[in-house]
């Protein structure tokens, strides 16, 4: 939905008018609309007064529908609350986790951890939730489903929950948008943790991957076609080597080594005949959460270490976290991966989803692109190139950036809603209709998006509602800060919205927003991040200087799977992204470094050699990119 200007009501007169031309070329004679060859023709005073009448019907029109180009990340689903008493001690807050979705029949559906149900979408971006319970009353668990595998045999969708024992079912649709589903197994022994059901559509044969844990590898098995039980011995297939990889270390700066990293997750893609079994490392709770990946020419193995790794990976920027993951096609046969976002304020499992591009470079080599990946980007598209054409390069206006606010709660500070950290919140004292966040975008600026992420403060729910109020809110800009103009009404929205993202039709300019609630679905008015999008009226930055990567060289003593970056401080520059990989042509992961001249990066392989590059941005756009640096 989107809200353009109005100068009129609408009026009977422009009513009669739009159906007036409508009904004129059945009342007039046929040779005004044919010519000789019997080609429809439009006579141009006709195609004047339509066109005028149109233009005028169109005027004046409040609200008006079109299809967005573009989404952000976190995606806006409507998210379910934590179920399970031990986690909301310290408050009742939305979460979610290990997500997999998977294009059936022309639709896209989407899976995660303890939802109660499951989305479907046409579209990758308008998600509508299906009410489902998978498992039977005996089962009596709260993860309903935990980490569940999703995939289809020919032209049956296939779901199975995590679980340690025998008896979960493995459940069937043809029909999953009505939602029709029956038991294909009744009690699975291939029962386990994180699992996921691989269908080798070439080969017409069923394996499972799975695994969870800080000791045990993952595994794999074959399972028999027709029963979906298991066939054979199962395999170890993969293990962490967090004394090689830095970025399998345990902790937020992979640095917290009291506890050993955990591997799961584990997720087939089949590409060229080749098998990449993806994995998510070192934990779910810290901002480098990540997926890898290990490529083999048979399902079971053996694997080898991709050269680039992790694949999936964002440290940085307003939406950190990109592991335990599924990579899936769209419906232009387009790579994409959605994964874990972590948030973990209120316990380490509270957490979001993200998607982001994907795909197979020209060397069978799988990479996700996360730069500006929480930045708006663009949805499925038959011509974009997942490599550098999905941000839709939109800046964000407002990071920083002067706030007002109608009342503060406690140390839930102001500027938490700008200071791109989704840890962090601002909370008004209420729920009340009238609370408001006024951010100054400093100049005058062109508006093209906004995403609204509501923060759960003194939240009432647990588990998936039947049905919750909407999130309701106006959005009004203004060039003073005194008289506002009313841009975005959702004051009649009926639909939970927790990371609303609005594409605006036509952009507006403006240097102040203004975001007044109307109604919250549960607990205060409370916002992570107000973030505003577009373009500002000055200069993009210039190229950084004296970018610098410190690491130890291969036969001095030191540690190679840690690197410190400097560089000079970008006198425009609101941010940086590092690049870096491992051949100047493939540097493919990414970093986004917020208001500091300095990066500790522990995540390297220690063996190898890397390149890297940085680049500076602001509200206005971004800078050159600097020399490649190489570190042996």
């Amino acid at each position: 939905m989107k809200i353009i200007r109005s100068f009129f009501p609408l009026s009977i007169s422009s009513i009669w008018l739009f159906f007036f031309f409508s009904k004129l070329k059945k009342e007039l004679p046929r040779s005004l609309f044919f010519n000789k060859k019997n080609k429809e023709i439009k006579p141009k005073w006709l195609s004047i007064s339509i066109g005028a009448s149109l233009i005028f019907a169109l005027n004046t029109t409040n609200i008006c529908y079109s299809q967005q180009k573009t989404y952000c990340n976190p995606i806006n689903i409507d998210y379910g609350y934590c179920p399970i008493p031990d986690f909301v001690k310290q408050g009742k807050h939305r979460a979610t986790a290990d997500p997999v979705i998977t294009f059936f029949n022309g639709e896209y559906y989407l899976f995660s951890t303890n939802q109660w149900g499951y989305w479907h979408s046409k579209d990758m971006l308008n998600w509508k939730f299906i009410s489902k319970k998978f498992l039977r009353p005996e089962h009596k668990v709260y993860d309903e489903l935990c980490a569940p595998s999703l995939s289809f045999v020919n032209d049956t969708l296939l779901v199975v929950g995590s679980t340690h024992g025998k008896e979960f079912p493995i459940m069937m649709s043809t029909n999953p948008t009505q939602n029709l589903w029956k038991e294909l197994v009744h009690q699975s022994e291939a029962g386990a943790w994180d699992p996921q059901i691989f269908w080798d559509k070439e080969k017409d044969e069923l394996y499972e991957y799975y695994g969870s844990s800080n000791l045990y590898p993952l595994y794999g098995m074959k399972l028999n076609r027709k029963t979906f039980q298991p066939e054979g011995e199962r395999f170890p297939l993969l293990a962490l080597n967090d004394d090689e990889h830095g970025w399998e270390r345990f902790g937020e700066n992979n640095d917290n080594t009291f506890l050993q990293p955990f591997t799961e997750g584990a997720f087939m893609t089949k590409f060229n005949s080749k098998y990449y079994l993806q994995y998510g490392a070192p934990g779910t709770e810290f901002s480098g959460y990540a997926d890898g990946v290990y490529v083999s020419e048979n399902p079971l193995g053996p694997f080898s270490y991709q050269s680039h790794n992790p694949f999936s990976y964002k440290p940085g920027g307003f939406a950190r976290g990109a592991g335990h993951g599924a990579t899936f096609q769209d419906s232009y046969q387009k790579y994409w991966h959605i994964s874990t976002i972590g948030i973990c304020t209120k316990n380490n499992f509270e957490r979001r989803l993200g998607i982001w591009p994907a795909g197979f470079d020209d060397d069978g080599i799988l990479y996700s692109n996360t730069s500006y990946g929480d930045y708006p980007t663009f949805l499925p598209s038959e011509n974009k190139n997942h490599l550098n054409q999905n941000f839709a390069g939109w800046m964000l206006l407002n990071y920083n950036k002067p706030i007002l606010v109608s009342s503060t709660l406690g140390g839930y500070q102001p500027n938490f809603a700008v200071d791109e950290d989704i840890k962090t919140y601002w909370s008004a004292k209420t729920n009340e209709s009238g609370e408001f966040l006024i951010s100054d975008l400093g100049e005058k600026s062109t508006v093209n998006a906004i995403q609204i992420n509501y923060a759960d403060q003194d939240a009432e729910f647990m588990g998936k509602p039947e049905k919750t109020r909407g999130h309701q809110y106006i959005i009004y800009s203004s060039f003073d800060g005194k008289k506002w103009k009313k841009e975005i009404d959702k004051s009649k929205n009926a639909s939970d919205i927790p990371h609303d993202y609005i594409e605006l039709e036509r952009p507006f300019s403006a240097r102040f927003i203004k975001l007044v609630n109307i109604q919250m679905p549960t607990g205060k008015f409370a916002l992570s991040g107000l973030r505003v999008f577009g373009k500002g009226s000055g200069a993009k930055p210039d190229a950084v200087k004296n970018f610098v990567a410190l690491r130890s060289a291969p036969k001095i003593k030191g540690e190679r799977r840690n690197v410190w970056f400097k560089w000079q401080q970008e006198q425009n520059a609101n941010g940086y992204v590092i690049y870096f990989g491992k051949s100047p042509d493939k540097l493919y992961g990414s970093i986004m470094v917020y208001g500091k001249t300095e990066y500790y990066f522990n995540g390297l392989d220690k063996s190898d050699v890397y390149y890297f590059k940085i680049e500076a941005f602001n509200n206005n756009g971004i800078g050159p990119a600097s020399e490649i640096r190489k570190s042996e």
